[in-house]
């Protein structure tokens, strides 16, 4: 019996920001390669989750969200680079994935989808939280006014954070994308360094953290990542970590009285960094005041930006 052919082939994610498309490509890949948290902008970078299925192999490009007027009127440089970050995401994928909020349709998810049929794209709608939707019976109402007029490929309602509803999605996107051989080996997940994802790592607790207080204005810069054999877990990584902020006044913050909030944001950020790593972390952090960094591109391209 001969076996079914395998597909391989690279999937954008899409949508306006906080509808849950790191945590999405999380749950496909089956490991933690994008930080999420429930702050808009936590996806900063183009990052590529590496999900591997019996049927083939999704390369997921998990983008920042798409920001609409707001982001624009905001001329911070930093939303200019994410949302050509995220539109550029769109050159060489064969189909795209458009994550929204179940029972939520706005002008910013009409971007996204324009965005994606002018580049000619088939599209799967992800209906995600549908865990959320406190009235069941508005789902089927709800798909049939954001398809009213829109050709999707494929709609799938699903809760990314309880992992239901993933089956199917896995199916249609898997018959979009071309036959071949996986382009990554299989315990693969990510095209992103273990220095890059320590630095997201830190940046993930900032924003769960000190979201209300500093939502846009830290950012993460690995000085030193370093391996070295340890007797008790085979290996350790030594990291040194500068968390920047623009003002002094956002330092104390970060730092909180006594050291306290410094400290749990490192213990947190280092037990990701030992789960994802499976190995033993020795994690320092500083605090540093860069003025006027998000909105200066030479400044962004220096802590690692790109578009």
């Amino acid at each position: 019996m001969n076996a079914l052919p395998q597909h391989s082939g690279a999937v954008a994610v899409i949508g306006r920001p906080n509808v849950g498309k790191s945590t999405l490509v999380n749950a496909l890949v089956g490991a933690k390669v994008s930080i999420t948290s429930n702050r808009p902008q936590t996806t900063r970078h183009r990052l590529l989750g590496i999900a591997t299925f019996p049927g083939g192999q999704l390369q997921l490009v998990d983008t920042p969200g798409i920001h609409g007027e707001q982001g624009k009127r905001s001329g911070k440089a930093m939303n200019r680079m994410m949302n050509r970050a995220a539109r550029g995401a769109l050159e060489g994928v064969d189909a795209a994935l458009l994550v929204v909020e179940a029972g939520r349709w706005d002008h910013e998810d009409g971007l996204a989808f324009d965005a994606l049929r002018d580049a000619g794209l088939p599209v799967v709608l992800a209906i995600n939280q549908v865990d959320k939707l406190k009235d069941k019976t508005a789902l089927l109402p709800f798909i049939a006014k954001v398809t009213e007029g829109r050709a999707f490929a494929a709609v799938h309602p699903l809760s990314a954070l309880k992992r239901s509803g993933l089956e199917p999605l896995v199916a249609s996107l898997l018959a979009l994308v071309p036959e071949g051989e996986p382009a990554f080996g299989e315990d693969e997940i990510t095209d992103k360094s273990q220095r890059f994802l320590a630095g997201e790592l830190v940046r993930e607790q900032l924003m769960r953290q000190l979201g209300a207080e500093l939502p846009y204005a830290t950012t993460v810069e690995v000085e030193k990542f370093e391996e070295e054999p340890s007797p008790q877990a085979g290996v350790m990584y030594r990291i040194d970590a500068v968390i920047w902020v623009e003002r002094e006044g956002q330092k104390a913050i970060v730092i909180g009285k006594g050291g306290e909030r410094l400290r749990a944001i490192g213990t947190r950020a280092r037990e990701q960094m030992e789960r994802l790593f499976g190995a033993k972390v020795f994690l320092q952090t500083w605090v540093r005041v860069r003025e006027g960094w998000s909105d200066d591109e030479a400044a962004l391209r220096a802590l690692g930006y790109h578009d």
